[in-house]
């Protein structure tokens, strides 16, 4: 037996019968006869955890059935379910008894590649000042992301206790929602009942087409900085999901530099009026060049020239991002780790992951068109 994704709640209530405040892991339980939905429980703070006799506690009909988030919705537990191309839900009383409530999925985002890890989310009004609550899902794909691979979409719409009807037009007319526009921001997850209401989000930063074999050591790959997610509307008026760095990770800058370091955080400054050029390099001359154009309303990255990228045909790659919301001035901050770099726009209108490998650090910043602030992270 192999075990993948899941999701682990407090049983606060001792629904289950493991103890009050028990914590219950759901994963799926994958078989060469199938993949089956089973729980584990600890009693001990999640030191150790008991596998639960009676598992498998939601028996698989399809292949890809797997993947399942759990959270608490009203006076039940709410399991959410990744099922080949569409999701499932289902309630359960106990953590051990699960009834189908409804799918969704048919006809509506992208299609190209098996859907997994989903998440149903509950979100805030503050932001966008609606008069109702709405409700994203989450869905990860793989293939089938915007530059190919791995990607996470997502769908905006109402959820009724029973099933989550999609509102977002963009649903309806082929069009896809990313939740990142890199290429290595994929099985999203967040964390619930976070400080103030919260909604955390942390992502597996990298993509199947290239994750066995990218140029590591000691690890094979890694999570992204924590974000928050949040509701907004476009110059369409149309609402879209945002991402912004969680204050958590914003508290990792350090003294401000004039020199670039081996991992730092970037602030960017760009004149909303003319395009802006922003280039990281080393002495190698390897190069990831960012480009802000105003006129086309995009924000790209290219990497085809960051480092080494011969692992894989895959890698070499430039992402764009529409830009959603025209500004006077536009704020971007780059996260720079010696692997990675996380690109957004500061209010959250966009996000941009992308992995890369130079054979030493960038230590030259050339912005033309703005103005940069450097600092290091501690």
């Amino acid at each position: 037996m192999t075990i993948f994704s899941g999701s682990a709640v407090i049983d606060r209530n001792n629904t289950a019968g493991f103890g009050e405040n028990a914590i219950v892991a759901i994963y799926t339980q994958s078989e060469v006869i199938g993949q089956h939905q089973s729980i584990a429980y600890s009693t001990d703070g999640g030191y150790t955890f008991t596998k639960y006799e009676g598992n498998p506690v939601l028996m698989g009909d399809i292949a890809d059935f797997r993947d399942p988030k759990v959270t608490w919705d009203g006076d039940h537990w709410l399991m959410t379910l990744a099922c080949q191309q569409e999701i499932r839900f289902y309630a359960s009383p106990n953590l051990k008894e699960w009834t189908y409530l409804s799918s969704f999925g048919k006809g509506v985002g992208a299609h190209g590649g098996v859907w997994e890890c989903p998440e149903l989310l509950k979100m805030s009004n503050v932001k966008c000042q609606m008069s109702n609550d709405k409700y994203v899902l989450l869905v990860s794909i793989n293939p089938g992301g915007p530059f190919g691979g791995s990607a996470t979409q997502y769908f905006i719409g109402d959820w009724d206790g029973k099933e989550f009807k999609c509102e977002n037009g963009k649903c309806e007319n082929g069009q896809m929602n990313w939740l990142d526009y890199g290429k290595d921001n994929y099985s999203t997850f967040t964390f619930h009942n976070s400080p103030d209401g919260r909604l955390v989000a942390m992502g597996w930063m990298s993509n199947w087409q290239y994750a066995e074999v990218v140029p590591t050591v000691a690890f094979r790959s890694q999570n992204t900085i924590a974000r928050d997610l949040f509701l907004f509307t476009d110059d369409e008026g149309e609402y879209r999901l945002g991402s912004v760095p969680s204050p958590e990770s914003l508290a990792l800058r350090g003294e401000e530099t004039r020199y670039l370091p081996d991992a730092g955080i970037v602030e960017l400054e760009l004149d909303g009026k003319q395009d802006a050029l922003i280039t990281l390099s080393n002495d190698k001359g390897e190069k990831v060049v960012m480009n802000l154009d105003v006129h086309r309303r995009t924000f790209s990255m290219d990497r085809t020239a960051s480092g080494d990228c011969s692992f894989s045909h895959d890698f070499a790659a430039r992402t764009v991002a529409p830009l959603f919301v025209k500004r006077d001035t536009y704020k971007v901050l780059l996260f720079i780790d010696h692997c990675s770099i996380e690109a957004f726009d500061a209010e959250g209108a966009w996000s941009m992951t992308n992995l890369v490998f130079p054979s030493e650090p960038y230590n030259h910043l050339d912005v033309q068109g703005g103005e940069a602030k450097i600092y290091t992270i501690r």
